[in-house]
């Protein structure tokens, strides 16, 4: 009889996991039966073999201007520089796109197509429901950014060959060394959109339009970056999401690796993702449709 009660739970267990990967993959069939997402991804996995292409077409005088410029240059015949010089290039507003449209979608665009209410009035928990949201939301970010490392890794390798993986501070690294570094700021920039996408599905549980939802991610983006820039507020800077996205990639192109400020960046980045799930997991318990 006790071995019959213990049994119970994890059999319970056991049912909810997989009932949440069925959710789970559900929810993916949804994400990418659409065909703007399919577009944006296919669109940013093309940006790095742009990138290297052009970079082949003019001499370093001409890659320096801009602000990006510098990180341009050094990409130029440097297989691993380039898929960072272009991840942070789009990590300013074409990634946090790609995460405030699949935000936008998971709730405000099933509102307007009423299927949300469909799930709100099924036997599944409201947090499930937000979980399942999250992580689609984050595995379209995963993507994004997982498809620009490896299409701008792979053509550095074409371009400018295996042996030109070089940091800036002149040390030489091996293929496997510089894919594992840049493993690492995919994964730092994942978190980022991660949290772009949190805030999008606090914002998207108010409202059944998913335009709104995506313009008002893209302005804050933009205001945060304009505040950044402003001393009369450098007590805010630490509190701006995107403070360090300029920097903080840069920083798995030196040697030794210093982690400071990418950890400081996944900290942020962590108690934004805890606050927008927050406040959307509270505006769901409230809602009946």
């Amino acid at each position: 009889m006790t071995h019959a009660l213990a049994a119970a739970p994890a059999a319970r267990t056991g049912r909810d996991s997989i009932g949440l990967l069925r959710l789970y993959r559900a929810e993916l069939r949804w994400i990418f039966r659409r065909p703007r997402t399919l577009a944006v991804l296919g669109l940013l996995a093309l940006i790095p073999i742009v990138i290297g292409v052009a970079l082949t077409l003019v001499d370093a005088s001409e890659a320096e201007g801009g602000r990006d410029g510098a990180l341009l240059a050094s990409a130029m015949n440097n297989g691993f520089v380039l898929p960072v010089a272009a991840l942070t290039m789009t990590l300013a507003l074409l990634l946090p796109l790609a995460s405030a449209m699949a935000g936008a979608d998971a709730i405000a665009g099933e509102t307007a197509h009423g299927t949300l209410r469909g799930w709100l009035i099924a036997p599944v928990g409201r947090g499930r429901l937000l979980a399942i949201k999250a992580f689609g939301v984050a595995t379209v970010s995963l993507i994004a950014v997982l498809a620009m490392t490896f299409t701008g890794f792979a053509t550095g390798l074409i371009v400018s060959g295996a042996d030109s993986m070089f940091t800036l501070t002149g040390s030489t690294l091996s293929v496997w060394d510089a894919l594992g570094r840049l493993l690492v700021v995919a994964l730092w920039i994942t978190l980022q959109l991660w949290a772009v996408g949190a805030v999008a599905l606090a914002i998207s549980s108010f409202t059944e339009h998913p335009m709104l939802v995506v313009a008002s991610v893209l302005a804050g983006t933009i205001v945060f970056t304009i505040l950044g820039f402003l001393d009369a507020v450098s007590w805010l800077h630490p509190f701006l999401l995107n403070k360090d996205w300029a920097q903080a990639p840069a920083a798995v192109l030196m040697d030794p690796l210093d982690l400071s400020m990418l950890g400081e960046g996944a900290l942020r980045a962590a108690c934004y993702i805890v606050i927008g799930l927050s406040i959307a997991y509270a505006r769901l318990t409230t809602r009946d449709g």
